[in-house]
């Protein structure tokens, strides 16, 4: 049996640290959790990258409804509707109003989104029963990040929120580190391991087990 200190040399001798220029990999977004970015993470684009709108409503000219009420609402005509995804074909002009839906972009001319929960549609106008506040529920383009904005430095450890940022930078895969090699040593001539028969007086090795899971 060896000794200690000889044994740990031969160990010690084997081991490398880990180079962070050549021990990275690549891995793509489902499996990037847990695992330390390599490389840092830059936006390339505005984000959002359009103005658009935080809640289903209407899009409107905040000077028109300025002083609307539910005793004095403002009668507005709907001239367009504006899916997710969809690109809006009109400009807003005074006294018009376009129907929009969360995430969907604003329209030229507009600046400001009515949720619908305070209007009234009645055919093609729509009556706003309350003054919202100027571009309330509006995300301009930017208003989160602009392009060439620092995100995620190297040494971050990727979780949830950190893996979100790099789906809508549409990156689908990420430098990482690679994972460091662990050994687990139990030392001793009396050890058994699971799979061998016991013998009196021998204790059953059952640490390194538990520790590798």
């Amino acid at each position: 049996m060896l000794p200690v200190d000889q044994a740990e040399s031969i160990i010690l001798n084997l081991v490398q640290p880990l180079n962070t220029q050549r021990d990275v990999e690549k891995v793509d977004l489902l499996t990037a959790s847990g695992r330390i970015l390599a490389t840092p993470v830059t936006s390339k684009l505005d984000f959002p990258h359009w103005d658009n709108s935080a809640m289903d409503g209407y899009a409107v000219k905040f000077t028109d409804v300025k002083n609307s009420s539910p005793e004095n609402p403002t009668a507005l005509e709907i001239i367009e509707e504006i899916p997710a995804g969809y690109q809006p074909q009109q400009q807003i002009q005074p006294g018009q109003t376009a129907r929009i839906f969360t995430g969907a972009c604003m329209p030229a001319g507009a600046d400001t989104v009515v949720m619908q929960e305070v209007t009234q549609r009645q055919g093609n106008k729509v009556l706003i029963q309350e003054t919202p506040r100027p571009q309330e529920f509006v995300r301009y383009r930017g208003s989160f990040y602009t392009a060439n904005t620092p995100l995620l430095n190297p040494g971050t450890i990727l979780g949830a929120s950190e893996i979100a940022v790099l789906a809508a930078l549409q990156c689908p895969e990420i430098t990482v580190y690679r994972p460091p090699k662990v050994g687990i040593l139990s030392t001793g001539n009396e050890l058994v391991t699971p799979d061998q028969p016991l013998q009196p007086g021998q204790p059953i090795v059952h640490g390194p087990i538990p520790l590798h899971t």
